[in-house]
C-alpha cells in the first residue's frame, strides 16, 4: 500500500473567500433533511449513504459529474460529525482518482457557530465530465490484511465508538475513536498533539496505519 494520498484541511478563511469561485465545489454529506434546513453557501449534498448505495466505482464517477466536478475541479467537504463521514467520501474520490480534495477544518456546527453565512438554497450546478482512474494503492483488500498482519510496523486502527468496538473488532485492531482525534475548535489535532497521542498508544512514527 502508498501512503502518498493524505487528506488534508482547508481552514475556514480559504473556503469563506473562494464560496462563489466556480472552479471551488464545496461537498455536504450530511443528511438530506439536514442540509435543506442549512448548510455553508453553494454546498451540494451527498449523503453518505448516497455514495455507499453505488454498486460500482463507474456509478461514484456519475455522482460526482451530476455534482459538477471535473478533474481539475477543488473540492472540500465538510459534516457534522468530526471528519468521520466527510473523511470517507473524500477517500472514495481519492480512490476513483480525484486529486484535489481536502477536509473543512471545522465541522458544520462549528461554522455556524462562528457566525458565517448559511443558505438553504440549492445552488445551480452544471454537470461535468470526469474519468476513472482507480488508486488500488489506498484501499487495504482482506488479503492484504491478512497477510499485514503478520508484520511488526503495521497497525490496524478501528477508529469507531467505543461501544461498537467492544460489541465486535476484528483481531489484533487498536480503538482509537475519531472524537479523539479532533480539538475543541477543530476537525483534527495538530500534528504534534496527533503524533503525541500516537505515541502514547505506543504506535511507532514509521508505522503502517490501516484504519
Amino acid at each position: 500500500m502508498s501512503s502518498e494520498i493524505t487528506p488534508t484541511t482547508v481552514d475556514v478563511d480559504t473556503v469563506r473567500s473562494k464560496i462563489n469561485d466556480d472552479s471551488l465545489r464545496l461537498i455536504d454529506v450530511r443528511r438530506e433533511e439536514d442540509y435543506n434546513q442549512g448548510h455553508i453557501p453553494n454546498a451540494v449534498n451527498l449523503p453518505l449513504a448516497s455514495l455507499l448505495s453505488g454498486d460500482s466505482p463507474e456509478s461514484v464517477v456519475k455522482l460526482v459529474e451530476d455534482m459538477g466536478i471535473a478533474d481539475d475541479t477543488k473540492v472540500v467537504v465538510y459534516d457534522d460529525t468530526f471528519g468521520a463521514l466527510a473523511s470517507r467520501v473524500t477517500w472514495t474520490l481519492q480512490y476513483i482518482g480525484h486529486k484535489n480534495v481536502a477536509l473543512l477544518e471545522v465541522t458544520y456546527s462549528q461554522w455556524k457557530e462562528l457566525g458565517l453565512k448559511t443558505s438553504t438554497e440549492k445552488p445551480n450546478i452544471k454537470p461535468a465530465k470526469h474519468s476513472l482512474n482507480l488508486n488500488p494503492d489506498i484501499m487495504a483488500t482482506a488479503e492484504y490484511l491478512e497477510n499485514a498482519k503478520e508484520k511488526d510496523n503495521v497497525v490496524l486502527i478501528d477508529n469507531r465508538e467505543r461501544l461498537n468496538f467492544l460489541e465486535q473488532h476484528i483481531p489484533g485492531s487498536i480503538n482509537i475513536p475519531y472524537r479523539t482525534l479532533a480539538t475543541d475548535g477543530k476537525i483534527l489535532r495538530t500534528k504534534e498533539s496527533m503524533r503525541n497521542l500516537l505515541k502514547n498508544r505506543g504506535i511507532p512514527e514509521d508505522a503502517e496505519i490501516i484504519t
